[in-house]
This record gives C-alpha cells, sequence and structure tokens, in this order.
C-alpha cells in the first residue's frame, strides 16, 4: 500500500514540475540542480509553450488575413471573423474610452490565453512521456528527471506576468489621460473626501492605503483566477493519467466539461482586462 501511494505521489510530482534552467558556480544547470538556484530559475517549458502557441496564434492570423477576400469565405476565415467580432463587440460595449490598441489586445489575449488553456485537453502522459524519450536515447538523461508542463497557465509565474502586463497598462493608461497629478489624487482624495482642508488631509493615509488595495487586487485576482481554475483541471487530468491505459474514456469525460472551463477563463482574463483599462482611462473616478 505504501509503495502504490509512493508511486501515485511521484507520478503526481513529476508531472507538476517544470522543466528548470539556472545559472550556478558550475554553469548552465537544469531541473534538480536548479533546486537552490533561488529566484533566477526560468521555467523554460513554460517559455517554450507559450511562445511557440503565440507564434502559432500569429502564423493563422495572418495566414487567414493574406487569404482574405470578398467573396465566399472560407472556414477558417469565416471562424475568424465570428472570433474578431465577438472581440469587437465587447469592447465596444465595454471600454468607454478612446483607443486603438484595446481592440487588438483584447483579441491577442483572448486568443493566446485561450491556445494555452486549450493545452490541458493533450493527454496527460504523451508529451512529458515523449520528452522523457528524447532525454534518455540522445542526451542520455534519466527519463525520471526530465520534466515537460505543457499547460503554461497552470504555472504561476505565466499568469503573474500576463497579470503584470495588464497592470502596468493600468497604470500607463491612467497617467496618460489624467496626468501624474490626476493619477495621484485618484489614490490619495477617494473614497472618503471632505470639504475641510485639514480634515481631508487627515484622510489621505486611509484614501492611499484603500486605493492601493483596490488597484493592486486588479492584477492578483486575475492571475490567480486564471491559474487556479487550469491547475484544478490539471491535476484531475493527472490522477485520471495515473489510471493508466485506461484514462481515455474517463479523460473524454472530463475534457468534455473542462473546454468550458478552457473557453470561459480565457474569455474572463479578456473581459476583465477591457474593463480595467476602461476604469483606468476614465476621467472620473
Amino acid at each position: 500500500m505504501a509503495a502504490e501511494e509512493l508511486t501515485l505521489q511521484s507520478h503526481i510530482q513529476h508531472h507538476l514540475t517544470n522543466a528548470k534552467m539556472c545559472s550556478t558556480d558550475a554553469g548552465i544547470e537544469f531541473n534538480k540542480a536548479c533546486s537552490e538556484a533561488g529566484f533566477w530559475t526560468w521555467h523554460i517549458d513554460t517559455l517554450a509553450w507559450s511562445i511557440g502557441l503565440g507564434i502559432l496564434f500569429l502564423m493563422i492570423f495572418r495566414s487567414a488575413a493574406k487569404k482574405a477576400d470578398t467573396g465566399v469565405p472560407g472556414k477558417l476565415q469565416c471562424f475568424i471573423e465570428m472570433i474578431v467580432e465577438l472581440v469587437s463587440d465587447n469592447v465596444r460595449d465595454t471600454f468607454h474610452g478612446k483607443s486603438k490598441l484595446i481592440a487588438p489586445l483584447a483579441l491577442t489575449i483572448f486568443v493566446w490565453v485561450f491556445l494555452m488553456n486549450l493545452m490541458d485537453l493533450v493527454p496527460v502522459d504523451f508529451l512529458p512521456a515523449f520528452a522523457g524519450w528524447v532525454g534518455s536515447n540522445f542526451f542520455g538523461m534519466d527519463s525520471h528527471d526530465v520534466y515537460m508542463k505543457i499547460v503554461p497557465t497552470t504555472d504561476l509565474n505565466m499568469t503573474v506576468g500576463l497579470a503584470a502586463g495588464v497592470f502596468l497598462l493600468m497604470i500607463g493608461y491612467s497617467i496618460r489621460i489624467k496626468g501624474v497629478v490626476g493619477f495621484i489624487k485618484e489614490l490619495t482624495l477617494h473614497p472618503f473626501h471632505a470639504s475641510n482642508p485639514f480634515v481631508q488631509a487627515l484622510l489621505i493615509p486611509f484614501n492611499l492605503l484603500l486605493e492601493t488595495i483596490a488597484l493592486v487586487a486588479k492584477p492578483f485576482s486575475l492571475a490567480l483566477r486564471l491559474f487556479g481554475n487550469l491547475y484544478a483541471g490539471e491535476m484531475i487530468f493527472i490522477l485520471i493519467g495515473a489510471i493508466g491505459l485506461f484514462q481515455l474514456p474517463l479523460h473524454f469525460v472530463w475534457a468534455v466539461f473542462h473546454i468550458l472551463v478552457i473557453v470561459l477563463q480565457a474569455f474572463v482574463f479578456m473581459m476583465l482586462t477591457i474593463v480595467y483599462l476602461s476604469m483606468a482611462s476614465s476621467e472620473s473616478h
């Protein structure tokens, strides 16, 4: 019984471990050698899959744009036009400022996050086992020391990076529309306001604390919501994968349900980004 629990535990741990690269005194090291490397450790599987899927997104949309015509559109063109129209309608209804960046940004976020989430539908043992076979046969590595997480959005570093980008855009838009002084006033004169200057000065620390918490909570909620939902889904796939050859029927059943999560989380991330940027670019508090 103990051996079975250890096997299941090692199976789960192996699938939840990222492929790492770091710089040590001995030079560039990978995986277990990076356990004590600290902050400057690169999750190379997350980087590779996210960049690769981003390039795939650009290639597909560029190809569709080059082949687009005013005649009868093909299936790919129809599908992409549906996505573009969906994003455009939501930006038009939600973003109340004026910016040519928001619609392309929203489209990029939706499709890119969707593609990264979609990797969760690949059978959990397939690509990691292939990576272990390559490492064992071509690089002389122990296959158990080869790691690969193929779903970038199950890596907190990835979702925090996406949310940090949105946060910087929020700050940038707010300063651009309101100016530095207006941005500072927004943080210090709301939500509590008094006509008496002395009382208002006393309220500034409380306003600054509350507004700072509200501002920082936005990217945190973006990052943790996306990570939490995809991580939970991946964990269920990993547990299903522990069954072995009989995992495919259960994998299919959970995948059908998980498709809703994949699409919904990409849409929610996009919509919240639009809402936050709309709030940041609003001239009123």
